[in-house]
């Protein structure tokens, strides 16, 4: 259950760095300020960060897919062993 948290909160951090680099970007268009590339930098980190937590999940079945892809092929479309 923490880890869903996790991942959503660090997501959500995401989102803002983004937002706040693209804020950064228009307000210093004309000066040499590095405060776009920092928060760019920030959002690297942190978008690691939740890849790290999604495949640690994956990894030891706290998360899991739903997917139809990932069942296999139906029962009706599996060969009969040869008796």
């Amino acid at each position: 259950m923490w880890l869903k948290v996790i991942i959503v909160i660090l997501f959500i951090a995401v989102l803002i760095s983004l937002s706040s680099a693209l804020v950064f970007l228009l307000k210093d268009m004309g000066s040499r300020s590095k405060r776009t590339l920092y928060t760019l930098g920030i959002r690297i980190s942190l978008a690691a960060l939740l890849l790290a937590c999604i495949f640690y999940g994956l990894y030891t079945g706290q998360l899991n897919s739903s997917a139809p892809w990932d069942h296999g092929p139906a029962a009706s479309q599996q060969p009969e062993p040869d008796s």
